[in-house]
C-alpha cells in the first residue's frame, strides 16, 4: 500500500524572524543561504556571527546546474555545521543541494544521489506562499549543460526543520503573492487528481485547496486591487497561505505535478514567465481536457469540493473559479506573452520527450494531439 512520505523532523511557526533566531540560537556555526533583501531587512540585527551567502549575484532565475556550482564552491569557503536558507524555491533548493554536496559538483551529485548523506543540518525558511519546497525532499534545477529542467530527489535533502514566519511575506509584491500562492494550489490539485495520491495525501490537497481558494475570496472581497484594506488582509490571512502550501507540498511530494506543470515549463523556460503565473496559463485549459476524457471519479470529487466553496453550480465551476484567481492574477491567452503559433508543436514535442516524469501523474493519459490540443485551446 502506498503511504505519505516522510518530511521534516519539525514544522515551526514563529510570529517574528527575531523570535525565530533566538529559538533557533543562529551563530558562527551556522551558513545562513539568503538574498539581499532579506539580510538587510531582517537578518542583520539577529545573525549573532553567522555566516551569510546571498545568492542574488549567482543569477535570478531559477536554479541551474552553474549557479548550483558556484554556490557549492563559494560555501566550502566556510566552516559551519548547519545550513539555514531563507527565500524562496530557489534559495531552498539549491541549500538542499550544497547541504548534501559535500562540496561535489552538481553533476556528481545527480549521477550518484543515493550514495550521498548529508553530514549538516538543514534549515529551511519560505519567503513566498508557493513552492512547499520547505517540507519535501524535491530540488528543481535546470541543467543547462544537457539542455533539460530536472526535478531531483533524496531523503537526505528532507529538512532538519521547516519553518514559518509570516513577517518576512507581509512586505510581498501583490503580483509575487499570486504567483506563488497560485503553485501552491496547482500543486493541491494536481497531485489530488494524481494516480499516485494516497487517501493521507488527500486530506493535505483537499485542505490546501479549501485555505487558499477561501484566502482568495476573503481577499478579493476586502477591497480594489492595490487597496490597503486587501493588504491587510492579505496579512492577516498570511499564516493560512504558509500552512495551505505546506499542506500542497506535503500532498505533492507523494502525489506529484502533472500536465498542467509540464506544459507551464514550456512558456516559462521560452518567455520566463513567472512559473505560477505560467501554471495558470496552464491550469484549466488541463483540467477542461481530463474532463473531456473522463468526468467521473476523482476530478467529479475536486470539481465539487471547489464549486462548494465557491458557492456555485459545478456545471460552471472552471468559470467560476478564474473570475475569482482573475482578481488577482488576471489570465493572459498564451499569444499575449509572445507565443507564436509555431511555438505549439515545439511545445507539444518536448513535453511528451522530455516531461515523462510530470506527464506520468497525470489524472488520465494525455497523448501529443492533446498536448497540442491544450496548448492551441490556450493560444
Amino acid at each position: 500500500m502506498k503511504m505519505l512520505t516522510t518530511g521534516p523532523n519539525y514544522i515551526h511557526e514563529f510570529p517574528t524572524v527575531r523570535e525565530f533566531a533566538e529559538e533557533f540560537a543562529l551563530g558562527p556555526d551556522d551558513l545562513v543561504v539568503t538574498i539581499d533583501f532579506v539580510k538587510s531587512k531582517f537578518l542583520e540585527p539577529v545573525l549573532n556571527g553567522a555566516n551569510v551567502l546571498t545568492v542574488d549575484k549567482y543569477g535570478s532565475q531559477e536554479p541551474t546546474d552553474e549557479m548550483i556550482d558556484a554556490i557549492i564552491q563559494d560555501a566550502g569557503k566556510f566552516d559551519y555545521k548547519r545550513i539555514i536558507a531563507i527565500g524562496g524555491g530557489a534559495v531552498m533548493d539549491m541549500s538542499k543541494v550544497v547541504a548534501v554536496a559535500g562540496g561535489d559538483s552538481i553533476d556528481d551529485v545527480i549521477d550518484n544521489l543515493p550514495s550521498y548523506k548529508r553530514t549538516v543540518g538543514l534549515v529551511l525558511v519560505p519567503t513566498t506562499c508557493g513552492t512547499g519546497s520547505e517540507v519535501t525532499e524535491i530540488a528543481a534545477i535546470n541543467r543547462t549543460r544537457l539542455g533539460s529542467k530536472a526535478g531531483i530527489a533524496s531523503p537526505e535533502m528532507f529538512a532538519d526543520d521547516a519553518v514559518l514566519i509570516p513577517e518576512l511575506l507581509y512586505g510581498l509584491p501583490d503580483h509575487v503573492f499570486a504567483t506563488s500562492s497560485m503553485d501552491a494550489l496547482v500543486h493541491s490539485v494536481e497531485s489530488t487528481l494524481s494516480p499516485n495520491a494516497t487517501p493521507y495525501t488527500k486530506l493535505f490537497g483537499y485542505e490546501a485547496m479549501k485555505m487558499i481558494i477561501s484566502g482568495y475570496k476573503q481577499i478579493a472581497e476586502a477591497g480594489h486591487a492595490g487597496s490597503e484594506e486587501r493588504r491587510a488582509k492579505r496579512n492577516e490571512l498570511m499564516s493560512d497561505f504558509l500552512i495551505a502550501s505546506d499542506y500542497a507540498g506535503l500532498s505533492f511530494e507523494t502525489g506529484g505535478c502533472a500536465a498542467v506543470h509540464a506544459l507551464s515549463y514550456q512558456l516559462g523556460g521560452k518567455y520566463h514567465v513567472p512559473h505560477g503565473e505560467s501554471n495558470y496559463a496552464m491550469f484549466t485549459g488541463v483540467l477542461r481536457n481530463y474532463m473531456e476524457i473522463k468526468s467521473d471519479g476523482e476530478i467529479a470529487k475536486v470539481n465539487q469540493f471547489i464549486a462548494d466553496i465557491l458557492g456555485c453550480d459545478v456545471s460552471v465551476v472552471y468559470d467560476e473559479l478564474e473570475k475569482l484567481i482573475n482578481q488577482l492574477l488576471p489570465k493572459k491567452a498564451l499569444h499575449e506573452y509572445g507565443v507564436t503559433r509555431e511555438d505549439l508543436p515545439e511545445f507539444t514535442e518536448r513535453v511528451m520527450t522530455t516531461q515523462h516524469r510530470l506527464m506520468k501523474n497525470n489524472f488520465v493519459p494525455l497523448d501529443y494531439d492533446r498536448v497540442l490540443k491544450i496548448f492551441t485551446e490556450l493560444y
